[in-house]
C-alpha cells in the first residue's frame, strides 16, 4: 500500500475510480449543493478493505453500494491541508460506491456571488475553481492528477439561471435541469461549472464564448480570432482531442487569468482590454489542450510539466501567430517575474521551492503556488530546444504528447523518455540543474530582440512621446517593471500626465503602473488600487497590489483595512493567499 500523491489519501492498492455520476442541486439561499455522487471502479474490488476518499467541509448522510446496500464508513482525522477525508469499507467484488452528502457554504471550491457582485447585478451566480486540490469540497474523490476519471452530471438551478459545465451538453428534458457529459478521461481538478445569467456567441464551428448578456459582444470581440489559435496550435503539437474549445468570461472576483477546464476555459473579465492585447492568456490555456490536460503531472511537486510545458506551447503558439519579437517580449517579462520570485524565495527561507521538483509533504499546492513552475520550466525547455535544434526538439516533444495521451507523468518520466529519444541531451543542458537545484542555471536562455534592446536604451529614464510610438502592451510593461523604484513625486507625476497610464484600460500595464508608484513612496494612486482591488480578484493582480501596500510603513495599515473591506468578494483561495501575505 502506498499514497500516490502527497496531497490525497489515494492509495495505490485500493479500488482506483474510472467513471463519475453526480446529480447536484443548487441551492443559492442556502449556499449549498445537495449531491448525490458515484464512483466507478476500474475494476471490482479484489478484497474486503478500505476505499479511502478526499474530502473537505462535506455533510454526508449516507453511503452506499450501487445496489443500494448500506456502507460503513468513518470520517479519517482532519488535517488543515488534506481536509477530512472519508474510509469506505468495500467488499470483494463492489464495482463502485455512492454518496449522498451536501457541501458546505464555505466550500473552498466554490464561489457564491450575490447579484451585486456580477456584472449585471440582478441575478446571483456560482462557480467552480478545483485547482489544485479543492475538488473534494464538491465531490469526495480521489483527488489526485494521478487518477483521471470520465463523468456524467446533471445539474438542477433555480429557475431563470442556466448551468454551464466543462463538458459535452445533453439535450435538456426538464425546465433549470442540465445534463452533461465527459467522455475523455480529465484529472479532477478539471471537474468545472457555473450557475448565473449567461448568454453565448458562436465564433467558430468548434469553439463559443460564454458570457453575463452584457458582457458577451466585448468578449465576442475580443477572441474572434480563437480559429486561428487553435489552428496554430494543431500544426505544432497534432490534433485537438476535445472536440470544442468554448470559453467563459467569469465574474471579476475569478481567481485566475484563465482556467483550462476542458472545453469550456475559464477566463477573467481583465482580458476584456478592447484591443485584443491580452489574448496571449487564451493562447496559454488553449495550449494547456496538450500539457497539462492531455499529458498531465502525477501531482503538484511535478508541478512543472504542466505548467512550463504550457507557457513554451503559448510562446510557440504567439510566434507562429505575431512574430518571434512578440513571443520575445513575453519571455522577457517571464524572466523578470521569475527573478523576483526567486529573490523572494530566497529571502523568506524557501529557496527549495525555486526547484522544478520540489517536495511538498506537509505544503498547501496553493501556498507554494508561483511562476517557478511556469517560467524556469519553460526556460528548461527552450535549453532543451535550442540544444537539440527545434526540428529535432519538435519530434521528442511530439512522441512525450503520444506517449502519455490522456494519462500522467512524473519527472522520473520525463528524463526517462527524451533520453530515450534524445540521448545526452540532458546531460548537455545540465537538467539535474535546472530540476533538483534552486534558482536559475547560469547559462540559462535569454530572450533576444530589438525591441528588447531598445528597451534596454531607455531604462532609468523618463520617455518621450517618440520613445514610446508603437510600443505593444508589453514593451510598457517591461519598462513599467524595469523602471527604477526612487522616482520622485514629480517624476511619476509627468509619467501620468504624459501616458495617461492613470487611465489605460489594459490591466497588465495598469496594475504594473500602480505598483511602481506604491513603492516609490507614492500614496496617490491608493484611491486607484483601493477601487481596483474592490472590482477585481484576479490573484496575479492582488498579491503585488497588497504586498507592495504591505511593504510601507505609510500603507500598512491601509493594506489590512482594504483587506477586511474585500474580502468576502475574493474567492476563498484568494482569500486565504492574501491573509498568509499579510500575517507575515
Amino acid at each position: 500500500m502506498a499514497r500516490i500523491d502527497p496531497h490525497s489519501v489515494t492509495d495505490d492498492a485500493q479500488p482506483r475510480t474510472k467513471h463519475l455520476e453526480w446529480s447536484a442541486h443548487v441551492d443559492f439561499e442556502t449556499k449549498r449543493i445537495t449531491a448525490t455522487a458515484t464512483l466507478h471502479f476500474h475494476e471490482a474490488a479484489k478484497a474486503d478493505g478500505p476505499f479511502d476518499v478526499d474530502a473537505r467541509t462535506l455533510h454526508v448522510n449516507k453511503v452506499s453500494a450501487l445496489d443500494g446496500e448500506l456502507l460503513t464508513w468513518e470520517a479519517l482525522p482532519a488535517d488543515p491541508i488534506l481536509g477530512t477525508p472519508l474510509r469506505v469499507h468495500v467488499r470483494r467484488g463492489m464495482k463502485g460506491v455512492r454518496f449522498e452528502y451536501r457541501t458546505a457554504p464555505d466550500a473552498s471550491a466554490l464561489q457564491w456571488l450575490e447579484p451585486s457582485m456580477t456584472h449585471g447585478g440582478k441575478k446571483p451566480y456560482l462557480f467552480s475553481q478545483c485547482q489544485a486540490i479543492h475538488a473534494r469540497s464538491v465531490v469526495p474523490c480521489q483527488d489526485t492528477p494521478g487518477v483521471r476519471i470520465s463523468y456524467r452530471a446533471t445539474l438542477e438551478v433555480p429557475a431563470g439561471l442556466v448551468a454551464v459545465m466543462a463538458a459535452a451538453p445533453l439535450a435538456n428534458t426538464k425546465p433549470g435541469v442540465f445534463e452533461f457529459e465527459m467522455p475523455q478521461v480529465i484529472p479532477p481538478y478539471l471537474l468545472a461549472f457555473a450557475v448565473g445569467d449567461l448568454a453565448s456567441k458562436d465564433l467558430s464551428p468548434r469553439s463559443r464564448v460564454w458570457s453575463e448578456p452584457g458582457l458577451l459582444e466585448s468578449a465576442a470581440w475580443e477572441f474572434a480570432d480563437v480559429e486561428k489559435h487553435i489552428g496554430a496550435a494543431e500544426k505544432l503539437f497534432g490534433p485537438y482531442d476535445w472536440e470544442r474549445f468554448d470559453m467563459l468570461v467569469m465574474p471579476p472576483s475569478f481567481p485566475y487569468g484563465g482556467m483550462e477546464n476542458p472545453r469550456l476555459t475559464f477566463l477573467t473579465p481583465t482580458l476584456l482590454a478592447g484591443d485584443r492585447s491580452m489574448v496571449n492568456v487564451v493562447a496559454h490555456e488553449l495550449a494547456h489542450s496538450w500539457t497539462g490536460n492531455l499529458v498531465t503531472n502525477t501531482n503538484a511537486e511535478h508541478f512543472w510539466l504542466n505548467e512550463g510545458f504550457t507557457v513554451f506551447a503559448e510562446r510557440r503558439i504567439l510566434e507562429a501567430l505575431e512574430g518571434r519579437e512578440v513571443s520575445e517580449l513575453h519571455a522577457a517579462l517571464g524572466r523578470h517575474d521569475l527573478e523576483e520570485t526567486i529573490s523572494r524565495f530566497a529571502k523568506g527561507g524557501t529557496p527549495e521551492l525555486t526547484k522544478l521538483r520540489t517536495k511538498l509533504t506537509g505544503i498547501d499546492p496553493d501556498e507554494a503556488f508561483s511562476v517557478v513552475p511556469y517560467e524556469k520550466g519553460y526556460l528548461f525547455l527552450r535549453a532543451l530546444e535550442e540544444a537539440a535544434g527545434r526540428e529535432k526538439f519538435d519530434v521528442v516533444l511530439k512522441s512525450w504528447l503520444t506517449a502519455h495521451r490522456f494519462g500522467a507523468a512524473t519527472t522520473d518520466d520525463f528524463m526517462a523518455h527524451w533520453d530515450k529519444h534524445a540521448p545526452g541531451l540532458l546531460k548537455t543542458v545540465k537538467a539535474e540543474d535546472w530540476i533538483d537545484q534552486p534558482g536559475i542555471p547560469m547559462d540559462a536562455p535569454k530572450a533576444q530582440s530589438s525591441r528588447l534592446e531598445a528597451l534596454k536604451k531607455l531604462e532609468g529614464a523618463i520617455p518621450e512621446q517618440k520613445d514610446v510610438a508603437g510600443w505593444t502592451p508589453s514593451e510598457w510593461q517591461l519598462w513599467l517593471d524595469r523602471a527604477p523604484r526612487s522616482l520622485s513625486a514629480d517624476q511619476l507625476s509627468t509619467l501620468d500626465a504624459r501616458f495617461s497610464l492613470s487611465a489605460v484600460k489594459n490591466t497588465e500595464i495598469l496594475v504594473a503602473w500602480l505598483v511602481l508608484s506604491l513603492q516609490c513612496g507614492s500614496t496617490t494612486v491608493v484611491p486607484q488600487v483601493e477601487a481596483f482591488v474592490s472590482k477585481y480578484g484576479r490573484m496575479k493582480y492582488l498579491k503585488p497590489l497588497f504586498a507592495a501596500l504591505h511593504a510601507r510603513p505609510e500603507t500598512k495599515a491601509t493594506a489590512k483595512s482594504l483587506f477586511a473591506k474585500c474580502a468576502p468578494r475574493f474567492h476563498p483561495i484568494a482569500r486565504q493567499v492574501i491573509s498568509g501575505m499579510l500575517a507575515k
